[in-house]
């Protein structure tokens, strides 16, 4: 199957996939695909992703495990779930990895450059000389600063902290707070049994109450964006250098960065699935820590 390739990008709120073949490509979307959240629903929607790929390119199923593939999987945080998600599959010569190499790739090319991805989650990344480094992408409990869910649960804190009188009311809290009819154990029992693609769902809400000035609104994206900042610092951001915003939340903070780095905002040149597809057939990208 010569110039085939398979591309798999699996995030928390979507699961894209894409078959290259040398006359046409097939795409394929479906639902979450998070291996360490849930592995046996990851499997199931990478199974009914392939299945439907195979389908589209009228072949059979077990003719894919002869295709480079590269997955990039929110979730897989090192060998072990990769070697598991490669058995669950049958696809023992794909490359799986965790979903922000695919996206580095997809957004810089081959290029230097720095990327944050700010969608459900939050990650960070350099790229040089071909090399990447990452950081972040540890999950809602431990990290996703910056993040969809995190500009969420910002925003519900600061509702509780008007209703313990602690905080002034602002458009953003009183909406909230009606959004759970008023009651603070709605919002505990939301935020506490909701996954996380659920409270990003209401990042929309802290992002338009912030562009028309709210005062909690723009405090989250504040410190959201001196977050980024500091971390893409820390990653050796120099003056000139490239960044790409990437993710469903990322350019809402275009406005709240430090001048050196709103000028140095370059456009994604691709997606995170045109980046697996690139990555198809050349080995496992970097895992986290690299």
């Amino acid at each position: 199957m010569d110039g085939w390739r398979l591309g798999v990008d699996g995030g928390g709120s979507r699961c894209r996939f894409a078959l290259q073949t040398p006359q046409e490509r097939h795409s394929v979307v479906l639902g979450p695909a998070n291996v360490t959240s849930d592995f046996d629903g990851a499997v199931s929607t990478l199974r009914a992703g392939l299945a439907k790929l195979a389908a589209l390119a009228r072949v059979d199923s077990r003719a894919l495990v002869q295709v480079p593939a590269h997955l990039g999987l929110a979730g897989v945080m090192d060998a072990h779930d990769s070697d598991r998600v490669r058995d669950a599959l049958a696809l023992p010569g794909a490359a799986v990895t965790d979903d922000r190499p695919p996206a580095v790739r997809g957004a810089l090319g081959a290029g230097d450059g720095f990327v944050a991805g700010l969608g459900t989650g939050s990650y960070f990344a350099r790229q040089r000389d071909g090399q990447i480094r990452l950081a972040g992408g540890w999950g809602s409990r431990l990290g996703d600063e910056a993040s969809g869910f995190w500009m969420a649960r910002q925003a519900l804190t600061a509702t509780l902290a008007v209703v313990d009188g602690l905080a002034d009311e602002s458009e953003l809290t009183a909406t909230l707070l009606l959004r759970f009819h008023g009651s603070p154990r709605r919002i505990v029992r939301f935020a506490a049994e909701m996954p996380p693609g659920e409270l990003a769902a209401l990042a929309p809400l802290v992002i338009e109450a912030a562009m028309e000035g709210d005062p909690v609104g723009r405090d989250v994206l504040t410190r959201g964006a001196a977050h980024i900042s500091k971390t893409l610092r820390l990653l050796g951001h120099g003056v000139g250098d490239p960044v790409c915003l990437t993710g469903g939340v990322a350019t809402a903070y275009a406005r709240f960065l430090p001048a050196d780095l709103a000028v140095a905002l370059v456009e994604p040149r691709a997606s995170a699935l045109e980046g697996a597809l690139e990555l198809a057939g050349r080995g496992a990208a970097p895992r986290p820590g690299v």
